[in-house]
Order: structure tokens, then C-alpha cells, then sequence
């Protein structure tokens, strides 16, 4: 007889909804608080509710976009990885709820090999850009997928009002250091703050975007609020959150995996079901809500908009 042994990323159905069921879920756990029924239900980790997050209208519709069925609204914010806030796939929606500090103006650095540097408060660096939903798979090395209908803009859009010279090889990002707001900073899980790289040419490819939001909606703290990267045809880990700084530089970044574990995290990590990782294969995955796990595609299925930015290397030595 076959015994299935359920693992952590196993969501029932149950627990795994789509937004419109989810605020009305939402709805009812608030009526339940009321009489005190909360107790019987599990407990979510969001101190805002969802329907006072920002709503984005009259979105762009991107070409980019997959029409894959889209992860469920739940399943994309209870079951995340960002270690400044814990290291278990909860531990994001249990203890970012109260970031980012409302109180505070997130400020974002733009500076290095560039002709136009500036501090920018978050409001004011987005305004300018016209929004887009753009629906993307995302692949976490670990072996599982997601699909995410993420709202933001072209990176390029914002490196070029930086004006990059003629020295500016790679893009730096840089995560806010706030042991205060993120407990998994007061551990030495990684080399804090977090950092990660691009090459300028992956940072100005149309698919590159900085995110703001996603399910019509502004982030949550779980997902990088207020503003993360998303690199579709890498994986996951590249997609920073929480950024503070972007910094045009001439050489390669040591970023923050490459510090831990160079042999296993490559800088350029971009999805390749050819290249295992020392522990395990990448040629499946499992789509989270899925049983059945399914063939990973080249460049996370985006090879024909980014195969060329690696024409002339050996990916299994340049992983």
C-alpha cells in the first residue's frame, strides 16, 4: 500500500482559495472574532486587512503575461521564503505583519556608476511609471512553483532615469537591515543585509520588473512590500525584497547566497533543468496545489525573450 507522507508545502484545498473567496473568509473570521468562534479557525497572519490594502485600477495588461491558472491569493501570501523574517514558509505572514512600519518613509537609494544618484521616497520613486499586471511562473530552486499575477514596471524604465555610464556592468540590490522590524536578522542565517546582482543587460531586459503589488493589490510584507524585484526566468531568491538601495557598479556582486554557499547558489542561478543542484534534481516541480510534480522548462519557460543573453556561455559552469 502507498503511504504519501504529507510535506509542508502540501496545501489543501481547504486552505487554498482565491481571493474573492478569501475576503469573504476574511470577512467571516472578523464576524467569528466577534463572538468568539476565532479559536476554531487557523490563525492568518495579517494585522491589516486585506481590504484595506491599496487597490490598483485600470492596470496594463502585459504581453509577457502567461495564461496559466494563477496560484491562489492564500497560497502566494502564507507560504513564502524571506529569512529576515524566520526560515519556515509561515514564518513571513506570522511575523512581517506589521511591516513595513507605516510610520516611517521607506526610502530607496539609486547611486553608483550612474550620472543621475538620488534618495527617493517610495511614493515619489513610483509615481512616474505607468503600472502593469504582469502574470509570471515563478520557480524556487527548492523544487516547487507558483504562478503570480505580480503589478509593477519595467526596471529599465528606472535605471535609465539614473543614467548608467559606460562602467555600470551589473545592478546591486541591497534589502533593509531592521533587525527591530525583521527578527531573522538577530540570526546569522545569511550575511545581513541581504544583497543580490544582475548583469545590467538582465536588469534592462522588458521582463525585469520591480513589483509593487500583485492580485490588484499592494504588497504585503510577507511579499516584499513596498517594493521587490521579480526575475521570472531565474530563481526565486534573485527576486530581492524589501529594497532600499540599487547601485550601478563595474564588478560582479557577492551576493548573499554566493557568501553562504557559492558551490550551490551561482550568481546567475537562471532556471536550467539540465544543471542539478548538488543536493537535488531541477528537472521537476511542484506547481504549489498540485499533486503531481511537472517538467521545469529552460529559463522558467522564458527562453525565446532571454536565451540570447547567454548565447556564448557554458550555463553549467556560469550557474
Amino acid at each position: 500500500m502507498f503511504i504519501r507522507n504529507k510535506k509542508p508545502w502540501d496545501l489543501p484545498d481547504s486552505e487554498v482559495t482565491d481571493y474573492k473567496v478569501y475576503k469573504n473568509r476574511r470577512q467571516f473570521l472578523n464576524t467569528a472574532i466577534s463572538v468568539g468562534l476565532a479559536s476554531a479557525l487557523p490563525s492568518i497572519g495579517f494585522a491589516k486587512p486585506v481590504d484595506e490594502l491599496k487597490e490598483y485600477e485600470g492596470l496594463t495588461k502585459s504581453p509577457f503575461s502567461t495564461d496559466e491558472e494563477k496560484s491562489t491569493f492564500e497560497a502566494i501570501t502564507t507560504y513564502n521564503n524571506f529569512y529576515e523574517f524566520g526560515t519556515a514558509k509561515s514564518a513571513p505572514s506570522l511575523y512581517a505583519t506589521e511591516f513595513p512600519d507605516e510610520s516611517e518613509t521607506w526610502k530607496i537609494e539609486i547611486d553608483g556608476e550612474c550620472d543621475n544618484p538620488g534618495v527617493y521616497d517610495y511614493a515619489e520613486l513610483v509615481k512616474p511609471f505607468t503600472l502593469e499586471e504582469r502574470i509570471y511562473r515563478m520557480r524556487c530552486v527548492e523544487g516547487w512553483s507558483m504562478v503570480i499575477p505580480w503589478i509593477g514596471f519595467p526596471l529599465s524604465e528606472l535605471l535609465k532615469k539614473a543614467q548608467p555610464n559606460s562602467r555600470a556592468k551589473y545592478v546591486e540590490f541591497t534589502t533593509l537591515y531592521d533587525p527591530e522590524q525583521m527578527p531573522g536578522q538577530r540570526r546569522d542565517v545569511l550575511a545581513w543585509p541581504y544583497v543580490e546582482g544582475l548583469r545590467i543587460d538582465e536588469a534592462m531586459n522588458p521582463l525585469t520588473i520591480i513589483s509593487v503589488g500583485l492580485y490588484g493589490r499592494e504588497l504585503l510584507g510577507q511579499n516584499g512590500a513596498p517594493l521587490r524585484l521579480v526575475v521570472p526566468w531565474k530563481y526565486g531568491f534573485k527576486s530581492i525584497k524589501s529594497i532600499v538601495r540599487i547601485r550601478l557598479v563595474e564588478k560582479m556582486p557577492q551576493t548573499a547566497w554566493m557568501k553562504a554557499n557559492a558551490s550551490e547558489y551561482g550568481f546567475y542561478s537562471n532556471v536550467n533543468p539540465n544543471v542539478d543542484h548538488p543536493r537535488w534534481s531541477q528537472r521537476k516541480e511542484r506547481r504549489i496545489g498540485e499533486f503531481l510534480k511537472r517538467e521545469t522548462l529552460m529559463f522558467n519557460g522564458y527562453g525565446e525573450h532571454v536565451a540570447d543573453l547567454y548565447a556564448d556561455m557554458d550555463l553549467k559552469r556560469y550557474f
